[in-house]
């Protein structure tokens, strides 16, 4: 039943953003999924569609037809030959397809990892093949047991508590030095477009105020409104550093913007409360002698930079043990699997051993007559018992935990011939054959 299940689909890591935008389906996917599980041998599927990466996770008895078939609809827009889509597609089954979307659910095959953003998407792409009745028992199953992998991974590892990017490791520096960051005003000197990120990361974090400071006043006024904050141009630099808590700068001047006697008495009047520097422009902005000052803590390019390095190390450190919980949830999903397949052998066994009780026994009552309700029913209870004490043995040779893949599979396959699960019925009025 494993090799059911099969994962087809592009990422950022073997596919060119050329190729990849024009596979993305953008907006509502409910179309493209029904048309996937419309394709003949499909009978389960989830269409996973982001900016790094197009995967169709899906339950398919044909894989072959499903995967030309379901290869040649996610190319079709874009305009190459079939033998050319084969340098971009990845196609995982089984064992492996299960452990993919358990690393990509857990951000481990994303570009930064341990980035959260991925485990949101995923439960969208579910929530959409739900409302469209595309998933079955087996995507069910999986992908709810993906949610509780990442979910797993994130509670026994630190994977996603280091920043690794430069905007947001500006904010974790600020969270450091000011703890909670509500309340906060923030000022942007210039528009860079790490700094205006950092600003949104800031944001995210409660600040109460941001004012943008440009030479050109129009730039300033646009970039404010998207922060719902206020602008000033570059002159009002110094008068507005008294009410700010912190600063991010990325002009492209050549020189010094903010220099260290400007900031002196204006910390007087901010009553050293802390004040939080960060250049990311290069060359600097910031005079590097404002850390003397005490209570302002400047940090420029190569500072965060430093900071982001480190905590991909950490992030990679994280990585092992991840893999490591992926693997053990993907054998356990397994197990699950091939608990899918026995089920439903020794519920085969059980109904054909009461049929052929009850027939006896009717047999049986019919040439003893009538008889008190009591003896009856204790013939009853005895060929019950006699039957499931029979069948005890030949289940738990079924159930044995400790076998390998193989030796379960020619149990299970030794079990049906034995009992004759799989022969053909005879047509009604005749005998089975001896």
């Amino acid at each position: 039943m494993a090799d059911t299940i099969l994962v087809l689909g592009v990422n950022h890591k073997t596919t060119p953003v050329e190729v990849r935008e024009k596979l993305a389906f953008s907006g509502d996917c409910s179309t493209p999924l029904l048309a996937i599980h419309a394709l003949p041998g499909c009978q389960e599927c989830c269409l996973l569609s982001t900016c790094n990466r197009v995967e169709v996770y899906f339950v398919a008895r044909n894989r072959e037809e499903t995967e030309r078939q379901l290869r040649a609809f996610l190319f079709a827009q874009a305009g190459l030959p079939e033998s050319e889509t084969h340098r971009y597609v990845y196609v995982h089954q089984g064992a492996d397809a299960v452990h993919h979307i358990f690393r990509v659910a857990g951000s481990l095959d994303s570009m930064i990892v341990g980035e959260p953003q991925i485990l949101g998407q995923l439960k969208d792409a579910y929530q959409k093949a739900c409302d469209q009745a595309t998933c079955g028992v087996i995507m069910n199953k999986l992908l709810t047991k993906a949610f509780s992998v990442a979910k797993r991974i994130r509670t026994e590892t630190n994977i996603g508590s280091s920043a690794v990017s430069i905007s947001y490791a500006a904010v974790e520096l600020a969270k450091k030095i000011f703890g909670d960051l509500r309340g906060k005003r923030v000022m942007l000197v210039g528009a860079g477009e790490m700094a205006e990120l950092a600003a949104e990361h800031l944001v995210n974090q409660g600040i109460a105020k941001v004012v943008v400071a440009n030479r050109t006043l129009e730039r300033a006024m646009n970039l404010a409104r998207r922060f719902n904050g206020s602008a000033v141009t570059l002159d009002e630099l110094v008068g507005e550093l008294v009410g700010v808590d912190i600063l991010i700068s990325s002009t492209g001047a050549p020189g010094l913007v903010l220099l260290k006697d400007q900031v002196k008495p204006v910390m007087r009047q901010r009553r050293h409360s802390p004040l939080f520097l960060i250049d990311i422009a290069v060359p600097r902005d910031l005079d590097p002698r404002l850390n003397d000052i005490d209570n302002v803590y400047l940090y420029d390019i190569d500072d965060l930079n430093q900071v982001v390095e480190t905590n991909k190390a950490e992030r990679d450190k994280e990585a092992v043990r991840a893999e490591r919980i992926a693997s053990e949830e993907t054998m356990k999903f397994l197990q699950w699997l091939e608990t899918m397949e026995i089920t439903p052998t020794i519920i085969a066994i059980r109904e054909k051993a009461e049929a052929i009780r009850s027939a006896e026994l009717a047999r049986t009552m019919s040439q003893l007559g009538d008889i008190p309700p009591k003896q009856k029913k204790a013939i009853e209870v005895l060929t019950s018992s006699i039957i499931n004490k029979i069948l005890h043995d030949p289940i738990l040779f079924l159930k044995n935990g400790q076998a390998s893949q193989d030796d379960k599979a020619q149990r299970l396959d030794l079990t049906r011939r034995l009992f004759g699960l799989d022969r053909e019925q005879p047509p009604a009025g005749k005998p089975p054959a001896a």
